[in-house]
């Protein structure tokens, strides 16, 4: 079972489990964002980021600088409009949604880079998504090579060698092994990246159902990757579907690795467990 007919509203979802590049990521954000609000209505949103833009034009084109247009980027989302990083935003979901992250004015590293980039691209100003380990940044390539801007941090600009230094000393990962992590990547990691921040919040909140919606997306866009089929299975064990979840389990059985073997046949026998009193 795919789960992409689960989907069939949320048309940029659909452009990646087809795996086409002309994806909105912006869109596809808001498609998430609407699993926890079901009513979410888009276009407040896009409002938003058309009016930021607007605002935007003036400044980027009096800028002397590709790094002085950044700053004015930093300086219109995190200054003018006050959205900033918050390390209290960590522990709440509203703050992957970007339209709680604007009204909220708080959010953490993904959710406001995909804020700053919203805004920056439909300006002209093309930012990209970088997923360096445990905090993610957004990249523009200058004509003297690539700067980053950190959204968590009110925009705060780095060249290359500022960037490798700081992610080695936050992750203490040798810089020759974080060189691959400072590409820009395209949006499919992204919402990825989104979705697993999303999958542990609700796990850590034992806030089952919203998971599952969560670890459907993931298995639609890796239906083969037997760890997103297990979680599936385990989840599906915590939302009471013993049936489908014993169904799951026992696909993963056949193809687990030896250490994951007795771990799942406890999770069976839970399953039989469950159908049991339910029947």
């Amino acid at each position: 079972m795919l789960y992409s007919d689960e989907f069939v509203q949320d048309t940029e979802f659909q452009k990646l489990l087809s795996r086409r590049e002309d994806v909105d990521l912006t869109t596809v954000a808001l498609e998430l964002a609407r699993d926890a609000y079901p009513g979410l209505n888009f276009q407040e949103t896009l409002r938003w980021i058309d009016d930021r833009a607007s605002e935007l034009v003036t400044p980027l084109a009096r800028a002397a600088t590709e790094i002085d247009a950044l700053r004015e980027i930093g300086r219109c989302i995190s200054e003018m409009h006050g959205i900033n990083g918050d390390v209290g935003s960590y522990d709440q979901v509203d703050s992957s949604f970007l339209h709680r992250v604007i009204a909220n004015k708080r959010g953490i590293p993904l959710s406001l880079s995909v804020l700053y980039m919203a805004v920056a691209n439909r300006a002209g100003f093309a930012l990209r998504g970088v997923a360096t380990p445990r905090h993610f940044l957004t990249r523009y390539d200058s004509a003297d090579g690539p700067l980053y801007l950190d959204a968590f941090s009110g925009g705060r600009i780095m060249t290359y060698h500022d960037c490798l230094k700081r992610v080695h000393s936050a992750t203490k990962i040798p810089q020759e092994q974080l060189q691959v992590s400072l590409k820009a990547v395209g949006v499919r990691p992204i919402v990825i990246r989104m979705l697993n921040n999303l999958k542990a919040l609700y796990a850590h909140q034992t806030r089952w159902p919203a998971a599952l919606v969560v670890q459907k997306r993931l298995v639609a866009l890796s239906p083969t990757d037997y760890g997103e089929r297990r979680d599936l299975a385990f989840v599906t064990l915590k939302t009471n579907r013993p049936g489908h979840a014993l169904d799951l389990l026992e696909d993963c059985l056949k193809r687990c690795p030896d250490d994951e073997n007795e771990t799942l046949k406890q999770q069976v026998g839970e399953a039989k467990r469950q159908l049991a009193l339910a029947n």
